[in-house]
């Protein structure tokens, strides 16, 4: 089943198990089945006698597996091939089995063990989702610290009825107790904080508890990665307070113009930004949304407060927000978003095989989601609102060349249709005749460009008519010790090598303005003390 590298790796990795394990297979007669078969076959060859195969299984769902411990019946539960992207995941659930530590501080594997109730739950991912591994092996991992807890992870493209059943149009889905839990990235932390009610509670007492930095940085993205490693090489107390580490990178599929390196993918360069900072002495806060920002006063310090309640002190701030993809605002959107209305086509669009799609947006990212799309779907319309497309030629040579593909210019998106469960068409104006149409489809997916993530700075600093940071050529914003770098910023383009450079340039100014910048004096009380 495996090709003679995978089978390497494989084996190497399987030499790392400390405890044998026992693979139970519920197979049928059917060709997946044949392939899960050969699958297994191959890691308990990989396994030199710490891998035993059961096929008495009795699982609905055929074909599946379960990963236990020798002895155990309970585990991780595989329906479907976890390849493609899941292969590192199927890996890790073996590892972790068998006794391998995970990557994880010890505070979170605690909180896996305390979590109190029985929770079952299942995820629906695709091979081609990049977002999905991610979720799969948060839950894999709870599954396997906690045996209050059973995971599913379910390949929607071998399981299709299934699928179209349960109304899965997005990808990663996660089902709880059958009902609905969430959908899109999660990670390990998050999906903890759910469980654990009083987890966010503990962690703004923690995060009230810091003392002021030097250096804090807002956003943990190419831009806030580059400013803290940089902060951090200057010998100064550094912080991150994050949303999320990656940022939008975490849902970006093919890199390709990351200069010295000829491709790479958006999560596996999330994970080396975040293994680079790390590499310092920097406290990064994660999950953590800023709300407010208050200029230094009388202390020196600016003020960022959070949404859990908690504040963070600083001598200076760098605000690498970043930003988040457009939506149509438009009737219909926000009731059908993951019942037909999408954003990510390479997470999404095995979900639509053979189904009639729209792409709304003509720039790169709309004509690359065009194409890959293109090769599922049986048919997709582009819609511009300009007159022209503003992707690459050589993209839109590609799209042309499609014969599955309609290009539709001058089109005004108005109202996303559907019968109350799902997506079933668009409705859209004709910005020169001034006509109405309407377009029976099953999906939409939108690609109209990003929002700087910004709302909570109004009021506070400049910002553009668009909403960007105001900043100029060192970085510096309109509030003295706050800098800004990156796509939440009046930079002209948006690309991951600009805002490293311009988190870079941030770190650098902000310590030239601590260097530069009088100690602040005490106050009357603590001057009388004194």
């Amino acid at each position: 089943m495996l090709d003679d590298t995978l089978k390497t790796q494989l084996q190497q990795y399987m030499g790392l198990l400390r405890q044998p394990l026992r693979l139970i297979a519920s197979l049928d007669d059917s060709a997946a089945s044949t392939d899960m078969r050969g699958l297994l076959d191959d890691i308990v060859a990989a396994g030199n006698g710490k891998i035993t195969l059961d096929t008495s299984g009795s699982d609905a769902r055929r074909p599946s597996f379960v990963i236990a411990r020798e002895g155990e019946s309970h585990g991780v539960r595989f329906a479907g091939l976890p390849l493609g992207h899941e292969f590192e995941s199927l890996v890790l659930a073996l590892l972790w089995t068998g006794g391998h530590p995970p990557k994880v501080a010890q505070e979170v594997i605690d909180g896996i063990k305390a979590v109190d109730g029985e929770f079952a739950f299942e995820v629906y991912m695709s091979l081609t989702c990049h977002n999905c591994p991610d979720v799969v092996q948060a839950l894999a991992l709870m599954a396997i610290v906690n045996p209050k807890i059973s995971t599913t992870v379910i390949e929607g493209g071998t399981f299709q009825q299934e699928v179209e059943q349960r109304q899965v149009m997005a990808v990663p889905m996660v089902f709880q107790g059958g009902e609905m839990f969430d959908s899109g990235r999660m990670t390990l932390e998050q999906i903890l904080a759910r469980l654990d009610t009083g987890a966010a509670r503990r962690e703004a007492a923690k995060i009230a508890a810091k003392d002021p930095f030097d250096v804090l940085v807002v956003g943990g993205g190419p831009a806030g990665a580059a400013a803290a490693i940089y902060a951090a090489r200057k010998g100064i107390r550094t912080g991150v307070a994050a949303e999320r580490f990656g940022g939008q990178v975490l849902d970006t599929m093919a890199i390709e113009n990351f200069i010295s390196v000829q491709y790479t993918e958006g999560p596996k360069l999330a994970a080396a930004l975040e293994q680079h900072v790390r590499e310092y002495e920097v406290d990064i806060m994660n999950l953590q949304r800023a709300t407010k920002l208050v200029p230094a006063g009388a202390d020196g310090l600016v003020e960022v407060q959070l949404e859990n309640g908690a504040s963070l002190k600083s001598k200076s701030v760098i605000l690498s927000t970043g930003a988040r993809w457009r939506q149509m605002n438009v009737p219909g959107e926000d009731a059908y978003r993951n019942k037909g209305v999408a954003y990510c086509p390479h997470c999404d669009g095995p979900l639509f095989k053979g189904k009639r799609v729209a792409v709304i947006g003509g720039g790169n990212s709309g004509v690359e989601a065009a194409i890959d799309l293109a090769g599922i779907v049986s048919h997709v319309t582009v819609f511009e609102f300009d007159s022209k497309l503003r992707a690459d030629q050589v993209l839109q040579a590609k799209l042309h060349s499609l014969p599955n593909v309609t290009v539709v210019l001058n089109a005004q998106t108005t109202e996303v249709l559907g019968d109350g469960q799902k997506v079933s068409g668009l409705v859209y104006t004709d910005r020169v005749g001034g006509d109405s149409h309407r377009v029976e489809l099953e999906g939409i997916f939108v690609q109209i460009g990003l929002l700087p993530n910004t709302e909570w700075l109004r009021g506070t600093l400049e910002l553009s008519p668009r909403g960007e940071i105001v900043i100029d050529e060192r970085g510096q914003t309109s509030v003295p010790g706050v800098f800004a770098a990156g796509d939440c910023t009046t930079v002209p383009y948006k690309q991951i090598i600009i805002a490293m450079g311009a988190g870079s340039t941030a770190a650098l100014s902000a310590f030239d303005h601590l260097i530069r910048s009088p100690a602040p004096q005490p106050s009357a009380a603590v001057a009388e003390t004194a």
